[in-house]
């Protein structure tokens, strides 16, 4: 066996699809609900990012990183440009939405849609080898922006793109996130995790509302004052490096609890009640069709001289 068909082997999805050589049904005409239809899509999409090669994988998630930086560079110039009244919150946090955009239209690995893309696939057949399979893909889209959004947040520090007034706004936007506990990062980056999650589910039937549900569901988080965990490392490195924080900062009280939160909202919650609506509508669409296949034999053994 050569090399290549040894590494894709290693990364093959354990599916029923996989094992009887057979594409993945996402035509709502051939399953039992529309809910099931769109799992079914994003389950497709997650089995094809769970195979995908690392560095492809690695070099995407920087790529989000940089881009997600977008967020804080647009919130923070219009808080610089606007004048202070209680409106500049609501248009300021338009802003926020526009890396997401980016990130989501270009197709780039962003950390948190992976928290129900790639988990589905592994909740429909649970085994070692697939968790093995989410677990790289988790470390290296995390890592990723983490590089990438540490490489923006560096650059807007060191390099002069933008007047002292939106410098002053990256700090101010970049301290009210530090104003929050553990506990409360928690919970933040739960609730954005499930909106993200909600988003992503979204997205298959939206058609040509897509820009429109990425802006609506983003600007959520944004006017919730909700934590995540790649927007909010571009925010927190960026005082890491001015030096306004320490770095054992970035690790507690913000990466830590809000990693968590977002994963607890984007997966043991949502992607776990999304797979559970349609369950049993696979479960029954499996057993009718053996049933008929069974009548199907029992007829053609009836007819037989």
């Amino acid at each position: 066996m050569s090399d290549d068909k040894k590494q894709e082997s290693s990364t093959d999805v354990d599916s029923e699809e996989h094992s009887q050589g057979k594409k993945i049904e996402t035509g709502e005409e051939n399953l039992p609900s529309k809910a099931a239809a769109v799992h079914e899509v994003i389950r497709m999409e997650g089995e094809k990012e769970l195979e995908r090669d690392g560095q492809a994988l690695l070099w995407s998630a920087i790529a989000a990183g940089l881009s997600i930086s977008a967020s804080l560079m647009a919130k923070g110039i219009l808080h610089a440009r606007l004048p202070d009244s209680p409106e500049r919150f609501f248009i300021e946090n338009i802003g926020y939405t526009v890396g997401f955009i980016i990130v989501i239209m270009a197709r780039q690995q962003l950390f948190t849609e992976n928290t129900v893309t790639a988990v589905l696939p592994v909740m429909q057949k649970l085994t070692g080898k697939n968790v093995a399979l989410l677990l790289r893909l988790w470390g290296l889209v995390l890592i990723g922006n983490i590089i990438g959004g540490g490489f923006a947040a560096l650059a807007f520090h060191l390099v002069p793109f933008f007047d002292p007034e939106t410098d002053k706004a990256f700090h101010e936007i970049s301290m009210e996130i530090m104003e929050k506990g553990p506990g409360a990062m928690f919970v933040g980056g739960m609730v954005s995790g499930w909106l993200i999650a909600t988003m992503v589910w979204m997205i298959p039937s939206a058609g040509a509302a897509k820009l429109w549900v990425i802006m609506l569901m983003t600007y959520m988080v944004a006017i919730g004052d909700l934590t995540h965990i790649v927007v909010g490392s571009v925010e927190i490195l960026y005082l890491v490096f001015s030096g306004a924080i320490p770095w054992t900062d970035f690790i507690w009280p913000f990466a830590l609890p809000t990693l968590a939160g977002n994963i607890a909202g984007g997966t043991f919650i949502f992607a776990l009640i999304s797979h559970a609506q349609i369950r049993n509508d696979m479960s029954n669409q499996k057993k009718a069709k053996v049933k008929k296949a069974e009548q199907e034999a029992a007829k053609k053994e009836a007819a037989k001289p």
